[in-house]
């Protein structure tokens, strides 16, 4: 696939799960406090997805999260639907039977895109070919939960809707509910936990240099939303520390930012700083609106006038303060090159000797740039 076209690609799966995202909150704005857990993990996912398989098109990783995310706008959306098809207004919406048993049909086998995820992070390959009956081992297990919830309405749709009657009939359903029940706990437990964290932790020790330090902080974040995870459908009986799983892809991120992972960290670093730039801006001139309207009366277009006036004069400022932060913690090499730049220019200042000032010219650039080369000529 083409760059262009995987980023359209990439960015039109984004508008499709930001749209069922939007369109949950249309059918029944109420699913917001039903819906948070979808939408905490959901969000980040798509939106990282799809940012990292446009730049990156080949690399399965974008995509599989991507998917993920995507997966997750859907369940929100049916679940608004069913609820308010169902629960709400019944009969107002059609078809909230088939909506719940789609839904029952894809949750649960949607976690194998997360278990491709760790076996294939962040290359985009599996540790090695002895980890392909692995792979299809995923496809199998998580294939038949799909066959065997499509084939039990409506048992497993009742699983997350008590109130749904089951979109059809099929003879042998209770038989196709017990297969399902049987694969369910061995996929989550045995690929989502044990393999895709043994895939994880073998690439660790085989990794060295940067390759070593892009995995330390994502194998660390996804082994604890695992285990957590697992041991909370243990503890509590489901699947309601769902949430954690948000924490992956912000791990995947600072990956990404801190060890230039997929070399697109200085993107990401603008898109921080002006995206914390925008949020302190906006809560500003809200602060300065309501502040000056009490002053001045509200609706004053005197209060308007100072609200932009004072984010414009602070807009610079703030800027560099908030790339300054984002440097120092997420991009420290330029951080440090930054910083010796400032303090040569502070010696130059005070500085006259020709041939010690050419000394420190050169070894600021070695320092800062590292050419494989430098040379310095001087115009008598």
């Amino acid at each position: 696939m083409s760059g262009g076209a995987g980023a359209r690609l990439a960015w039109a799966l984004w508008l499709v799960g930001a749209g069922l995202f939007v369109a949950s909150l249309v059918i029944d704005v109420t699913s917001w406090a039903q819906n948070s857990g979808l939408l905490a993990v959901g969000v980040p996912f798509v939106t990282f997805g799809a940012f990292l398989a446009a730049r990156r098109p080949r690399n399965p990783i974008g995509w599989l999260f991507g998917g993920w995310g995507t997966v997750m706008a859907a369940m929100a959306f049916a679940a608004a639907y069913v609820q308010r098809g169902l629960v709400l207004q019944p009969g107002s919406l059609p078809g909230p039977d088939w909506v719940a048993w789609a839904f029952a049909v894809i949750w649960h086998p949607a976690f194998a895109l997360l278990v491709f995820v760790l076996l294939l992070f962040p290359h985009g390959h599996l540790p090695s070919p002895r980890w392909r009956p692995v792979a299809w081992l995923t496809v199998a297990a998580y294939g038949t939960m799909a066959v065997a919830a499509a084939l039990s309405p409506p048992s497993v749709a009742q699983l997350y809707f008590p109130e749904a009657r089951g979109a059809f009939a099929v003879p042998g359903a209770e038989i196709a509910k017990t297969v399902f029940d049987w694969t369910l706990l061995p996929a989550q437990v045995g690929l989502l936990g044990v393999a895709g964290l043994t895939a994880l932790v073998v690439k660790l020790r085989r990794a060295r240099g940067d390759e070593r330090q892009q995995l330390k902080w994502f194998v660390f974040t996804v082994v604890v939303v695992v285990v957590t995870f697992v041991a909370g459908i243990f503890v509590l009986g489901d699947g309601r520390l769902f949430p954690v799983f948000g924490a992956i892809p912000a791990a995947a991120v600072l990956a990404i930012l801190r060890y230039r992972l997929y070399d697109i960290d200085r993107i990401i670093n603008r898109t921080l700083v002006y995206t914390v730039l925008t949020a302190l801006l906006g809560m500003g001139y809200a602060v300065v609106i309501v502040v000056s309207s009490q002053l001045v009366g509200p609706g004053s277009s005197l209060s308007v006038a100072a609200a932009t006036l004072g984010m414009a004069a602070l807009f610079r400022p703030a800027r560099w303060r908030i790339q300054d932060s984002v440097d120092r913690r997420f991009n420290r090499q330029r951080y440090d090159a930054a910083e010796t730049v400032r303090a040569f220019g502070a010696r130059l200042r005070d500085q006259v000797d020709l041939e010690t000032v050419s000394a420190e010219l050169l070894a600021v650039v070695n320092q800062t740039v590292e050419p494989s080369k430098v040379s310095l000529w001087l115009r008598r």
